[in-house]
């Protein structure tokens, strides 16, 4: 941790911000966006997520064993919405993330089980637009492990969104990723400031396995 992060930790503790959380009675696991598009340099939006797929590969096929509920998402967009949403004026990159290429498919790394529903989304949060609040009060979750992309991102505005659905957030730090060092680290920060516990994925891994 940088000395201003320390330093900024030490100044919220003061006042009340960053308390730790506890988890409730059954967790379960969004992968946000871990995606052929994300994960893949050679798309525009794109960079070098290896070791978040293989760590988030090891947390999963340990979530399974446990029996916990998983979902995925992805971002898929048709023709007619590729010139509507203001999202892709601003990232003109997510362009390429078009229904039925490769682009939009899950990293086959993480292939999902028949049982895992991949969630379609059109914007940053995974709970914008979709039934995953409902899927997960179904399945009977109240803790949330998000792992996926990109931090500064869609990580970040579906662990928003999770708290503010009173859900408690589990980010494993070694199991999401961003584009560059400095936005990852600032939200990650921030993350575990007002909205969740950014923990190691090895404490996530012994969670899952006593539970």
């Amino acid at each position: 941790m940088s000395e201003w992060m320390a330093s900024v930790r030490e100044q919220y503790r003061g006042r009340g911000v960053g308390e730790r959380l506890t988890a409730g009675r059954k967790s379960g696991v969004v992968v946000v966006d871990l995606i052929n598009g994300f994960t893949d340099p050679a798309c525009p939006p794109g960079s070098d997520l290896d070791a978040v797929v293989e760590r988030t590969a090891e947390l999963l096929d340990r979530a399974r064993a446990a029996g916990l509920p998983v979902f995925f998402t992805t971002i898929s967009y048709g023709p007619h919405e590729l010139d509507e949403l203001v999202w892709l004026r601003k990232m003109p990159a997510l362009r390429a993330l078009t229904a039925g290429s490769p682009w939009v498919e899950v990293d086959k790394r993480l292939a999902p089980l028949a049982t895992e529903p991949v969630i379609v989304k059109k914007a940053a949060s995974a709970f914008n637009g979709t039934d995953l609040a409902q899927r997960l009060a179904a399945a009977g979750v109240d803790t949330l492990i998000v792992c996926g992309a990109t931090t500064s991102g869609c990580v970040r505005a579906t662990v928003i969104d999770a708290c503010a659905a009173n859900f408690t957030v589990r980010v494993p730090r070694e199991c999401v990723g961003d584009r560059a060092q400095g936005p990852h680290e600032a939200n990650l920060f921030d993350i575990d400031a007002k909205y969740g516990d950014v923990v190691g994925v090895d404490e996530v891994l012994e969670e899952v396995t006593a539970g």
